[in-house]
C-alpha cells in the first residue's frame, strides 16, 4: 500500500494510531509502529519528564518512525517542543491551536508536521501555515472535538476540494470498511484513536478498556462546548454535568464543576462514576480487547477484501 501518507511517513499502511491522552503511552505507540502503521505518543497527559521517558521507551521498542501528539493549549509547551527535538522525534501532530506557532520552527530541525483541523477553515489555515499533511476529524470522534459538529462523512470531501497537501482522515473510523469509504472520500489516510484504546498495549485502565466495550450506540454525547467540547461516556459525571446546564450556568461555574484531572481518574485510573471518560461514538462497534498486532492486521485485512468487492460491484 504505498500512497503519499505512507511515503511521508515511511510506514507500510496509511494508518495513523491517534495520540490520545492517558492511553497512548510508548506501548501503544511502539505496538502501533512494529504492526506497519505510525504509532503517537499522547503528549497532553504527560508532564515533559514523563514525555522524555516515554520517548526513550518507544525508541526502544522499536525502530520504526513513530511521532509524538501535541495540544498546544499545555502551558510547558516550550519544554515539550524542546524534549521532542532533543530526543530526536522526527514527527509532530500538532493540535489545539495556532499552527503557524510551531511548525516553521519544527521544519527547521528536520521534523514533519501534522496539524489536526475539525473544519475547511482551519484545514486552509494550516495548509497556509505550511504543515505537511492534515487530520481532519469529524464530530464522531472522542476526546476534544470541533463545535460545527460536522460528521467525518460530509467533512473529508469539503476539506478534500480545499487543500492540496495530504490528507488524513479521522472520526468513527474502526474498520477496514471505513478506512475504504474515506480513502474513497479523497482521504490519503485515516487516523484511528477510539478503537487503539480497547487494545492490551493501550495505557487506559482495564475498567475504561470494558466500558468501550460494552458501550452501545446513544452513549456518548458532545458537551462542554463552552469550554472546549468534548465527546464523553454518559455516566454519573455526564449526568451530574447535565443537571448543572439547567441551571445555565457560566463558564467559570463550568471548569469549577469540572475541577483537576478528571480525565486522568476517569481514563487512567479507572472511576468511572466521577472520571471523565473520552471515546468516540465507533465504541458501539468495538467487541473486545485486542493486541494491536492483530486489530491492525484485521484493518487492513477488511481493507483490502472490501476494496475488491467494491470493484466487483461495478461490473
Amino acid at each position: 500500500m504505498k500512497n503519499r501518507i505512507t511515503q511521508l511517513f515511511n510506514v507500510k499502511y496509511p494508518i495513523v494510531q491517534a495520540g490520545m491522552i492517558w492511553n497512548s503511552g510508548w506501548r501503544l505507540a511502539s505496538a502501533a509502529s512494529n504492526s506497519g502503521i505510525l504509532g503517537l505518543i499522547g503528549a497532553g497527559s504527560m508532564y515533559p519528564d514523563v514525555l522524555r521517558e516515554h520517548i526513550q521507551k518507544c525508541k526502544k521498542a522499536t525502530d520504526k518512525p513513530f511521532g509524538v501528539n501535541v495540544p498546544m493549549l499545555y502551558p510547558n509547551i516550550v519544554e515539550i517542543m524542546d524534549i521532542i527535538v532533543e530526543e530526536g522525534v522526527k514527527i509532530v501532530f500538532t493540535s489545539a491551536g495556532n499552527p503557524k506557532t510551531w511548525t516553521k520552527w519544527l521544519q527547521a530541525r528536520g521534523i514533519t508536521v501534522v496539524h489536526v483541523v475539525s473544519s475547511v477553515k482551519f484545514a486552509l489555515k494550516a495548509q497556509e501555515a505550511g504543515v505537511d499533511a492534515i487530520v481532519a476529524e469529524g464530530f464522531e470522534a472522542g476526546g476534544h472535538n470541533g463545535r460545527d459538529e460536522t460528521t467525518t462523512l460530509a467533512l473529508i470531501p469539503m476539506v478534500k476540494e480545499q487543500i492540496r497537501i495530504p490528507l488524513i482522515a479521522a472520526g468513527g473510523i474502526a474498520t477496514g470498511k471505513a478506512m475504504l469509504a474515506c480513502m474513497v472520500l479523497g482521504a490519503d489516510g485515516v487516523q484511528i484513536g477510539s478503537r487503539f484504546v480497547a487494545s492490551e498495549e493501550s495505557s487506559a485502565h482495564r475498567a475504561f478498556k470494558q466500558v468501550v466495550v460494552d458501550a452501545k450506540e446513544g452513549d456518548t454525547q458532545l458537551t462542554l462546548k463552552e469550554l472546549a467540547p468534548v465527546r464523553l461516556v454518559k455516566n454519573k459525571f455526564y449526568n451530574e454535568l447535565q443537571e448543572l446546564y439547567k441551571t445555565a450556568p457560566t463558564p467559570e461555574e463550568l471548569k469549577e464543576f469540572l475541577g483537576r484531572a478528571r480525565a486522568k481518574k476517569g481514563m487512567f485510573e479507572g472511576d468511572l462514576e466521577d472520571g471523565e471518560l473520552e471515546i468516540g461514538q465507533i465504541s458501539g462497534l468495538i467487541h473486545n480487547v485486542k493486541p494491536v498486532a492483530d486489530i491492525v492486521s484485521e484493518i487492513v485485512k477488511e481493507f483490502e477484501e472490501t476494496s475488491l468487492n467494491v470493484s466487483q460491484l461495478c461490473h
